[in-house]
């Protein structure tokens, strides 16, 4: 067992834990986070999907020990004062989840996808979500859903420049 330091959406957490602990376990057994999901345990399926430094990473096999020090983003780290995020208000608008298993994974990947491409062309939606899985197949909900909210993400980065750049003439 060892001290392991990690940040998790903005907080700082400490936990006694064998340093080979897969991160995931740590998040929803030791931090009570209930977005990330345990599914095929060989990071091929993507429930587990969290960010680290901009990437969607497979939480289920990263040793926490690797991730020491990093901040990591889950899906509850993405509301901010109570407003959800909106690649998560999209998925309520296009009535994404079927099942509602993969869309942890869903959306945590889709998040890395828009947050390095804000508006990404159909085949970039396709190919950048193509390593997650949805068993309910609610592939086209979820590509309707990411082109809403790079819209969304657009038109507000468009608003506060405008309203920036409305203070600095005034």
């Amino acid at each position: 067992m060892a001290n392991i330091s990690l940040r998790v959406n903005g907080k700082s957490h400490t936990v006694d834990v064998d340093p080979a602990t897969p991160l995931l376990y740590v998040l929803r057994n030791d931090l009570d986070l209930q977005g990330p999901r345990f599914g095929c345990g060989l990071g091929q399926c993507g429930a587990c999907t969290v960010i680290i430094k901009g990437e969607a990473v497979r939480s289920c096999i990263r040793p926490v020990s690797t991730v020491q020090g990093a901040e990591i983003t889950t899906l509850e780290g993405l509301a901010v004062n109570g407003k959800l995020h909106p690649l998560q208000q999209a998925w309520i608008d296009e009535q994404v989840p079927a099942c509602g298993f993969c869309q942890n994974g869903q959306i945590m990947t889709a998040k890395a996808l828009l947050d390095k491409n804000p508006t990404p062309t159909d085949a970039q939606i396709r190919q950048g979500m193509a390593s997650t899985l949805c068993r309910c197949m609610t592939y086209y909900r979820i590509q309707s859903a990411i082109k809403l909210a790079a819209k969304t993400i657009t038109s507000a980065r468009n608003e506060d420049s405008e309203q920036k750049g409305s203070e600095v003439i005034a």
